[in-house]
């Protein structure tokens, strides 16, 4: 089919209730990855991960993001570790900023964004791997804190980063890298050399978040998309017609699919648009097997 991973999104708009139907459904077409999303509102991301984890037999599940102000780190990672140990590698733990605006609003923003991202996810990793934990960051406090069961297998820590500072940051500090909707293969070379800066080496995974509408309609495509495409522009700051997506006929999608693998993208996560998701994604598998 193609040697990159394919993952799906639960998007947060979809009722908490249809996931362990939706990861069955998921599990049983054999997609690789199922990503559930922690927004401030919506839902939580460790429990939609303990909940797809237990609804399924092989799937992984990845959160995409912990927002690194809205936890200490030592209950992240005491979360984290449960679920690993019950459901070893079938867990990626993504962790970024959140949304400053988001964070304000609940009293939790940090002084600065990229001290605490960095400081938690290396606290958390090395709480996962069992190690005591004595830290007096700039936002971090952690005073010999050790985790009595920590993972047997520490799930891969990544971060969901989008701006150059952040992007070395995760070179230096996480085990991969997660991007968000938008970005196509053209951006991929720049990004990877910003996260190299930080110190990443070959086995830094990188997992690229895509819109995907798939249908015979291109204006219907198009116009199930254009919401999405246009709010994500305006916050990448780029034009709409430069934000990637994956969409089409099945066959234009899984070409674009491909080429953000060989572009080095390890996995791809789709989040998809309009009716029948389950049905799209399926015809997108599809559309690659061939």
């Amino acid at each position: 089919m193609t040697n990159v991973r394919i993952g799906v999104m639960y998007d947060r708009d979809w009722l908490p209730e249809g996931l362990p139907g939706f990861a069955r459904e998921v599990e049983a077409l054999g997609v690789d990855d199922l990503w559930v999303v922690e927004d401030l509102g919506w839902n939580g991301g460790v429990s939609a991960a303990a909940i797809a984890l237990g609804a399924t037999e092989r799937l992984r599940v990845g959160i995409g993001i912990a927002p690194a102000p809205l936890r200490s780190p030592a209950l992240l990672a005491m979360e984290l570790a449960t679920l690993a140990r019950v459901f070893p590698g079938r867990l990626v733990a993504g962790i970024g900023h959140g949304v400053q605006e988001w964070m304000a609003s609940v009293g939790v923003a940090a002084k600065s964004p990229l001290a605490l991202l960095e400081e938690t996810i290396t606290s958390v990793r090395a709480l996962l791997r069992g190690e005591k934990v004595e830290l007096e960051g700039r936002e971090v406090r952690l005073d010999g804190i050790q985790l009595v069961h920590p993972a047997t297998e520490p799930p891969p820590v990544v971060a969901g980063v989008v701006r150059p500072r952040s992007l070395e940051l995760s070179g230096r500090a996480a085990d991969g890298t997660l991007l968000a909707e938008g970005n196509g293969p053209d951006d991929l070379a720049g990004i990877r050399a910003s996260i190299r800066m930080g110190g990443a080496g070959a086995d830094h995974s990188l997992t690229v978040y895509a819109y995907c509408s798939v249908g015979d309609d291109a204006e219907q495509v198009a116009r199930t998309l254009r919401p999405a495409v246009e709010g994500q522009a305006g916050w990448l700051g780029r034009p709409p017609e430069q934000v990637f997506t994956v969409s089409g006929r099945a066959a234009e999608a899984a070409e674009s699919l491909r080429a953000l693998g060989a572009a080095g993208a390890d996995t791809v996560v789709l989040r998809i648009y309009g009716p029948e998701p389950v049905r799209q994604l399926g015809a997108v598998l599809d559309a690659l097997a061939r």
